[in-house]
């Protein structure tokens, strides 16, 4: 069929083009170079590095607190510094179709500027000096697209096309990393959209690469579409990054500006150094309990009993609990106040709209639903103001439950439960046309709501599963890397019965060989405002991980 100029796939394909249009020539990689990267498993490590000279893989390779120490020192230049990352960046778009925006020109005009700062003040501008910061393709930065995967918002402000607005726009948060010496350098973005399609896992190609970012420090936030209008429970700017202290350099330098003054939204509370160091102060330098004060209490949460982690996940789950077990920290089950209605009440909440903001961001171009999402975001009708009040009430009752039962872990000794290790969700990742399931939902938070328009909604079955009711509470949390699937040891089990049909369907995805190498993560979950001590407990069991990696290495070895 001959498309129009102006069609939605037109619109797509011409975008596309533009980005890659940005990347240097000789950074283009050859039709051979391509071919082969199709045939691998996982793109990184030795299969990229293969295109970087040895300096650029230092630089790459260097956590970010070393790389802005490294800068800050003249050991490298801001300039030297973002080419590397740039190359990476567009050799990364090439194979793992991963990016909504470059920003090369931007990040080199931007480390130009740093390099001259410096030699002119003889210091750097900033705590975040020449580090390259890409984004979640939902913050503007001036002069270049935010479509947050809508074709319709492609050369425009979120669909308006007043040039006043159109790439004229700098976020919030992108004036407080650039005003810190950040360099930004690409955006990337939903995972499965119109525009670019699919992004697969780059450690592992038969896999997906997430939801809409593909995890950091912050009170996750659910990753579907959101009713703009609806802040009962809103959203939240997290970090990602390589290192838990690199989360910590990013946090904490925007927190210094004091964001709360130019933006109503943002809470008065700057990071609180004193928590941060007592919380640390309870481990020892090797990560076990300290002597001189209470061990950490930490609570391990094996499943929501709706559906069950997939074996990689379980294993996961049991390293942290023998680990902290071995290094004489407290570690009991966690079993709050079933997690099935915060997950119902806060799903309710963002489709509380009936879609119909996501179809006027459809309509805008005359794009479809991608295929996950047609038959749950089909258009439906609002649900009723007294409905909605009726949720938020149930929310406030599971968030006063919840905290009561939080409240209670004190009760045998005394002393409260720290945090809670969770799954993110029950599998490592998923199998592209098997997102069964990340969760459930199952809308029976009152006898009516939805009755006026609830079809399709009974297969809103990927929706998030062990971070819902988080969302809902509002607590902090960090996601850490804890192992990786493996075949020899993360065997199918024929034995499992399940639980309901949705986690048959959840179960029966999961194959040893498809998810071999798979990065397996966990969530840990702090109260509200406590994301220093959710920091800190990171960072314990990071170092933790990382000791037991060392010391089953040399065990093989020797």
């Amino acid at each position: 069929m001959q498309l129009s100029h102006n069609s939605w796939e037109a619109m797509a394909r011409a975008k596309v083009a533009e980005i890659h249009s940005k990347i240097p020539k000789e950074w283009v990689l050859s039709d051979t170079d391509l071919a082969q990267a199709k045939k691998q498993r996982n793109l990184t490590g030795p299969f990229m590095k293969q295109f970087l000279d040895a300096e650029e893989q230092r630089i790459i390779d260097h956590d970010s607190g070393d790389l802005v120490e490294s800068i800050k020192q003249g050991t490298y230049s801001a300039v030297d510094v973002t080419r590397a990352y740039c190359k990476m960046a567009a050799l990364a778009q090439q194979v793992n179709n991963c990016l909504h925006e470059i920003m090369f020109d931007f990040a080199m005009q931007t480390a130009e500027d740093l390099d001259h700062y410096y030699k002119s003040h003889g210091t750097v501008k900033g705590p975040l000096h020449g580090l390259p910061v890409s984004l979640k393709d939902q913050f503007h930065v001036k002069g270049y697209d935010t479509t947050m995967g809508y074709v319709g918002w492609i050369g425009t402000y979120e669909g308006s096309r007043d040039p006043a607005k159109v790439h004229q726009t700098n976020s919030q948060v992108v004036k407080e990393l650039l005003s810190l010496g950040a360099v930004l350098y690409c955006k990337l973005g939903e995972t499965v959209n119109n525009i670019i399609g699919t992004t697969l896992n780059p450690v592992n190609q038969l896999l997906s690469c997430g939801g809409s970012s593909g995890a950091g420090v912050q009170a996750n936030t659910c990753s579907l579409p959101q009713n703009p209008g609806q802040d009962t429970y809103p959203s939240s700017v997290g970090v990602m990054a390589t290192s838990i202290n690199a989360i910590k350099r990013v946090i904490t330098s925007v927190l210094s500006t004091e964001p709360w003054l130019r933006d109503p939204n943002v809470v008065k509370m700057p990071w609180n150094g004193e928590t941060m160091l007592l919380t640390l102060a309870r481990a020892k330098i090797d990560a076990s309990a300290s002597r001189s004060r209470l061990p950490l209490k930490i609570g391990i949460y094996w499943t929501d009993a709706v559906v069950q982690p997939h074996p990689p996940i379980q294993r996961g789950l049991r390293i942290v609990h023998d680990l902290l077990q071995r290094l004489r920290h407290k570690v009991v089950d966690w079993n709050p106040p079933s997690q099935t209605t915060a997950k119902n009440v806060h799903l309710a909440f963002l489709m509380a709209d009936g879609a119909h903001d996501v179809h006027q961001q459809l309509d805008l171009s005359g794009e479809p639903l991608v295929p996950p999402l047609r038959e749950s975001f089909r258009l439906r009708d609002p649900i009723p103001l007294l409905e909605y009040q009726d949720l938020t009430i149930q929310g406030k009752a599971y968030n006063e439950a919840y905290y009561d039962y939080w409240n209670s872990t004190g009760d045998d000794d005394g002393q409260l439960v720290d945090a809670v290790v969770m799954p993110v969700a029950p599998h490592a990742a998923v199998i592209p046309g098997k997102f069964f399931h990340t969760g459930e939902l199952f809308f029976v938070t009152n006898q009516h709501l939805f009755s006026h328009g609830r079809e399709g909604l009974d297969s809103l079955q990927w929706c998030i599963a062990y971070t819902e009711s988080i969302n809902l509470l509002g607590y902090s949390a960090a996601v850490i890397p804890v192992t990786k699937a493996d075949k020899s040891i993360d065997k199918f089990d024929h034995e499992y019965q399940p639980l309901n049909d949705i986690d048959r369907q959840n179960w029966e995805a999961y194959d040893p060989e498809t998810y071999d190498g798979a990065p397996v993560g966990l969530q840990i979950v702090a109260r509200k405002w406590e994301e220093e001590k959710v920091w800190a407990i990171a960072k314990i069991l990071d170092l933790a991980l990382k000791e037991n990696k060392n010391q089953d290495i040399h065990r093989n070895v020797t």
